[in-house]
């Protein structure tokens, strides 16, 4: 079957065949159908699969529940509802579980209500929710009187679906809700979903109506497929063993998967979007810090006072602290009216933000992530993002928060405060304005949460191995699964690597290979994987202690300690230290005063540049370059930016006086297809080699790290890296390095085997095989009842890894997971891989520069992390300082 479309013949009118009551209630509470609705209630009701895209506010959830709704009070008129659950409803978010369960109460009840009118009995249609919040007394009350429509999580669905009771009550289960499916597709939560789906599928008795709710996203169609997963007629028969019947199949081919088929609802574009790039100040560069954070201030208190609510988006959980204060001490008006949202505050401080909003009791909410998705914040006609948000589909996800009500628009400010920054969000508003998305990457064949879902299957009943093998590869994300990887986890699971019992890992389920089949190994493997189960890990801080007299200097979080390798500098508590190495819980250092950072703070916080939005800059800076090529005035490419992009006078000013000193200064502009190297000994006498690419922080940090590997091997030494969005730094001896043949080197190698290698005594490779370890179950977070601390999750896989090492290959499932997280959603190695193929072939062409000062486009990058140990005021004057050597060079 295709995933195709829908885009002609909408409907005016509810179907038909919808009950009169339902019709009756829907028409009095509403003038007429929202665009998504003209499409999705005809086709749910006749059981298409269907992937709704719309923006916020359009009418989206009840797009997806009111066909439900018709035919679960049509089964109560004829006296054919049961004491089921009839649909399940998943989304990331309990706090979006909470709000849907409430917006079906109006329905639901006005629903009832319209047929007593017209003098029909009908029966209560009940909703409930199952998350990691609901109490046993709530779940046991479930077990004895399931609701009809279950509103619920990825992991309470992964649980749900190995309890033998409540399992019962999913067999009559007709469809399948996933809200927000763009969020969960793209991390390893969508992945376990994909596999919990299709064991759903498994165990109804019809097959199920599958509906998927996203906000504006690409590429569509793989989301679609995401929702559906894949078909396949397989050979079967029953086979009676000891204690049940079990279903046999042989082994299908790849070519006998067909796609289900998805019907796509997309009027995203629906919507209108009303969006702007502004710069609070001329001059970016020579206007004091001070006055640009005063004009700043200035200007989002005249945007907010222009408004009834307002929502800021930050980039950073640090920044939303500081916006919050900053407004209460600088406007007497926001003391009492403003709040923080964000991932580390409590979930009840998160919830009174989100109701103060929803009642209007606050004037403005600052968040950073936290308000992207879809809990209802009320009546937001404004939303200001400070600075890029790094993708164009999230900069559409964040300003689509205001304008709720159908038929308003969305509006947002996008409030710069650099030229980088500038350039960025310059492309970012035109994308959006043309709904020109980056496309997301959905995961593949990840072995950590396979392992997981393989010993939940083995909970349900005993399965054929070939059959367990043919569900699997239903799910969208295991299409692609090869056997060896599916016989290597299961040899895992089954115990057969014997060694892992030395280091207390168990087997999990038992496999008789003579019959074909395997199961659960005892009762303790329900336990365990019932309390063990999802994919998030745990996250502490680390200690940070100084080598030699083992002072305590501070803390680190998990994501930051990932990025850095030994001789990094980074700075704590305003000063500066160099990474050593880190044991168990501790990270320890030595003092640096005078060095410069190479990475950040904020690093581990801040979103990465999307790699379609980086290209897409690469264009914008091509075109203004081509124009310069042809001696066009100042005026001429300011009026050409004006007119093509949607950003105000200071801001087309500063993109133009930005790209025009780069090409003054190096005699072209580096962009998507044209990589500028630059050679710079810095004060320290260290020498820069600069690469200024386009393609965002995920893919610098592979093309980083192949390369300091290369010339690692050549040199004996360590290479220090600097990775940012717009390029990135090698620091080297001073030793004379080859571009050319630098390239050339890149370009014969084994990419992945490079990476690999640059990566395997990585803090980030430690870290994140405890995570796969976690994921599936080889580190057991809760036993018996004992909660593990993260240090000694850390020290156990530790252990194992090193175990795993010396017994076993680097093929070893779990390990060969770690690397492709890594590689694969860590970094971005598979568009790292395109960049080094076209540089092979010609399409990316570069260039070599030695420069005694650092063009433009670089100066950013040197100076990322000096924020960290200098006040803003002291960077600015930096900036300054080699803006002044540029142009002198230059005039």
């Amino acid at each position: 079957m295709d995933i195709e479309f829908v885009e002609e013949n909408p409907n005016q009118e509810l179907p038909e065949e919808f009950q009169p009551y339902v019709k009756d209630w829907f028409n009095d509470e509403f003038p007429s159908l929202s665009p998504p609705q003209q499409y999705s209630f005809e086709l749910i009701h006749n059981n298409e699969n269907s992937l709704i895209c719309a923006p916020t506010g359009s009418g989206k959830t009840l797009s997806a529940f009111l066909s439900v709704l018709n035919e679960l009070f049509r089964k109560g008129e004829e006296g054919e509802l049961e004491d089921k659950i009839y649909a399940v409803y998943v989304s990331p978010l309990r706090a979006l579980n909470n709000d849907i369960q409430r917006n079906l109460e109006q329905p639901l009840k006005g629903i009832k209500k319209k047929a007593e009118e017209q003098g029909l009995e009908v029966p209560e249609v009940r909703s409930a929710v199952r998350t990691g919040d609901t109490t046993d007394a709530e779940k046991a009350s479930m077990r004895e009187n399931p609701p009809h429509i279950l509103i619920t999580t990825p992991e309470s669905l992964g649980i749900i679906l190995s309890s033998p009771k409540f399992r019962e009550s999913l067999r009559d289960a007709e469809y399948m809700i996933t809200d927000e499916i763009h969020s969960l597709s793209e991390n390893k939560r969508g992945v376990h979903l994909s596999l919990s789906m299709e064991r759903l599928e498994h165990i109804s008795n019809n097959e199920l109506t599958r509906i998927g709710l996203s906000a504006t996203q690409a590429p569509i169609k793989d989301i679609a497929s995401y929702l559906v997963g894949f078909d396949v007629d397989e050979e079967t028969w029953e086979k009676e063993t000891e204690y049940e019947t079990v279903k046999m199949a042989e082994e299908a081919s790849k070519e006998e998967y067909e796609s289900r088929g998805c019907k796509i609802v997309d009027v995203a574009a629906s919507k209108e979007i009303d969006i702007e790039t502004i710069s609070p100040v001329r001059d970016l560069i020579y206007t004091p810090g001070g006055e640009i954070q005063e004009a700043m201030y200035d200007r989002i208190h005249n945007l907010i006072q222009d408004h009834e609510s307002t929502i800021i988006f930050t980039n950073t959980r640090s920044a939303t602290e500081r916006v919050v204060n900053n407004l209460k001490n600088r406007f007497d008006e926001y003391e009492d009216n403003v709040g923080a949202h964000h991932s580390s505050m409590s979930r009840e401080e998160r919830l009174k933000v989100e109701e103060q909003l929803k009642m209007g009791e606050l004037r403005v909410g600052v968040t950073s992530t936290s308000l992207e998705l879809g809990v209802d914040i009320g009546a937001v006609d404004l939303v200001i993002q400070l600075g890029s948000p790094k993708g164009v589909a999230r900069g559409i996800q964040r300003i689509g928060r205001s304008g709720h009500k159908i038929g308003k628009k969305a509006k947002g400010k996008m409030l710069v405060s650099d030229r980088d920054d500038a350039m960025e969000c310059s492309v970012l508003t035109k994308c959006a304005k043309e709904d020109d998305l980056d496309r997301i990457q959905i995961p593949e064949n990840c072995l950590d949460v396979l392992a997981q879902q393989m010993v939940g299957m083995a909970c349900d009943h005993r399965w054929s191995i070939d059959h367990a093998f043919n569900v699997i590869r239903r799910a969208h994300c295991f299409q692609g699964l090869s056997r060896e990887d599916f016989d290597s986890v299961m040899k895992y699971l089954g115990g057969e690597y014997e060694e892992l019992e030395d280091q207390n890992v168990y087997r999990k389920i038992w496999i008789d290979r003579e019959e074909g089949l395997f199961g659960r190994s005892g009762k303790m493997t329900r336990v365990i994987y019932m309390t063990n189960i999802g994919t998030i890990p745990d996250e502490t801080g680390y200690e940070v202690v100084t080598r030699g007299n083992k002072n305590f200097v501070g803390s680190l979080d998990e994501e930051f300690l990932d990025r850095l390798t030994k001789g990094d500098i980074f700075t704590l508590g305003g000063s500066t230290y160099e990474f050593r190495y880190a044991k168990g819980m501790k990270v320890f250092v030595d003092s640096k005063p005078n060095a410069s950072p190479t990475v950040p703070s904020w690093y581990s916080e801040r979103l990465p540049l999307s790699y379609d939005l980086g290209r897409k800059i690469g264009e914008f800076r091509e075109s203004i370059g081509k124009q310069l090529e042809m001696n066009a005035s100042e005026d001429e490419v300011i009026q050409w930016i004006m007119h093509n992009y949607y950003l105000d006078e200071y801001t087309a000013e500063a993109v133009f006086n930005y790209v025009n000193e780069q090409f003054s200064y190096l005699g072209e502009v580096s962009t998507h297809q044209n990589i500028t190297v630059e050679k710079y000994i810095d004060e320290e006498n260290r020498q820069n080699i600069i690469f200024h690419t386009i393609y965002g922080r995920r893919v610098h940090d592979a093309l980083a790290r192949i390369l300091a590997h290369i010339l690692q091997k050549k040199f004996g030494s360590n290479i220090g890296m600097i990775i940012d969005d717009n390029g990135f730094i090698l620091q080297t001896p001073r030793r004379p390095v080859d571009i050319k043949g630098l390239f050339e080197d890149l370009a014969k190698c084994d990419p992945e085997e490079e990476l690999k290698e640059a990566v395997s005594k990585t803090e980030m490779m430690k870290r994140r095989f405890r995570h796969v370890a976690g994921r599936s179950l080889m580190v057991l977070r809760n036993y018996k009842g004992n909660s593990k601390t993260v240090g000694q999750q850390q020290m156990k896989g530790h252990f194992l890894l090193s175990a795993i090492r010396n017994k076993y290959s680097e093929e070893f499932p779990m390990v060969k997971e770690t690397y492709r997280e890594i590689m694969e959603d860590a970094m971005d190695l598979p568009h790292a891989k395109e960049v080094i193929e076209e540089i092979d072939n010609g399409e990316i062409n570069f260039s070599v520069h030695e420069s005694d000062i650092p063009s433009p486009f670089s100066h950013n990058l040197l100076l990322q992390g000096s924020t960290d140990v200098v006040k803003m005021e002291d960077k600015k004057e930096r900036l300054r300082k080699l803006h002044e050597q540029v142009m002198e060079r230059i005039q």
